[in-house]
């Protein structure tokens, strides 16, 4: 008996091991998948907010351009904020076209303006349109025109729903594979204990005495499996920003905490939920129905 408890014990070991690994991979994918949306998700407000707006100046009064740049800053939708003084001006338009037209104008044709930049949830056309009518409502004798490049912003607009909207269904898709995969995973491991249940049943024990050992397991092989996938996923991280470093200037620390957190609950909460399914399902079934 001690023989066949200990050979039993032995076979039991493995299946933990391939679950924990098996989930580990699921996860991974899973991390990967998120990790592609956030980068996607910050290149894209990157983009964003590196759209100009110029409000071109009417007057040269400095106390009514205070006004107005002070105006600006206190709006929720605006980050720095800058005066364009002539000399600026000139100075940026040849930096952007890589020449000099001073050699043929004698004179500066540029106005002043004040330039900034529009924070990501308000660079669509809707908001810019209605940013530029206030700003032109309240400022009609000192402002000329408020521009910025309006088919770079449609264009950002349109992409980033576009994609946006492809990357929920993909997620949602892999999600829903992750969760059958890890279950399944689960429950073919809980499936080699069978026997190891139905016996601790009919020795007398509860139905709680049994599942709380297995359900503690199956947290802490949800946790083991999650922390594999997030130092591969770490890893990964790492390599890719040594070879693109671009991808380490728009990491965002908080929502790659918020995946790897993501990770973990749900290596953890899907394991618990398998394997208690799984204990439930073989202390209800009959002796002879378990071969």
């Amino acid at each position: 008996m001690a023989q066949f408890g200990k050979a039993s014990s032995k076979r039991s070991k493995p299946s933990y091991l391939y679950s924990i690994i098996g989930v580990a991979l699921v996860l991974l994918i899973l991390g990967i998948m998120g990790w592609v949306f956030l980068n996607f998700s910050q290149v894209s407000k990157a983009l964003k907010e590196d759209v100009r707006i110029s409000v071109y100046l009417r007057t040269q009064n400095k106390d009514s351009i205070a006004q107005i740049q002070n105006f600006i800053e206190v709006q929720a939708y605006a980050k720095d904020v800058t005066y364009v003084d002539k000399v600026s001006a000139k100075s940026i338009w040849n930096k952007e076209n890589n020449e000099d037209w001073s050699k043929i104008l004698d004179y500066n044709p540029l106005p002043e303006s004040i330039d900034f930049y529009a924070k990501n949830e308000y660079v669509n056309k809707d908001s810019l349109l209605m940013i530029s009518n206030e700003i032109l409502a309240k400022y009609s004798n000192q402002v000329t025109d408020l521009t910025y490049p309006k088919n770079l912003v449609t264009s950002l607009d349109e992409k980033a729903k576009s994609y946006g909207l492809v990357f929920i269904i993909v997620a949602a898709v892999l999600c829903a594979i992750v969760i059958v995969s890890i279950d399944n995973t689960i429950r073919l491991a809980m499936f080699s204990n069978r026997f190891l249940i139905k016996t601790m049943q009919m020795v007398g024990a509860t139905r709680g005495f049994i599942a709380k050992p297995m359900d503690i397991r199956a947290i802490i092989n949800g946790a083991i499996s999650a922390g594999i996938a997030i130092a591969i996923m770490f890893g990964i991280m790492q390599w890719s920003e040594s070879l693109v470093p671009q991808l380490k200037a728009i990491r965002n620390t908080e929502l790659t905490l918020i995946l790897f957190g993501g990770m973990l609950l749900m290596g953890v909460i899907i394991s618990l939920i398998s394997t208690h399914r799984s204990v439930m399902k073989y202390l209800k079934m009959k002796l002879d129905d378990l071969y």
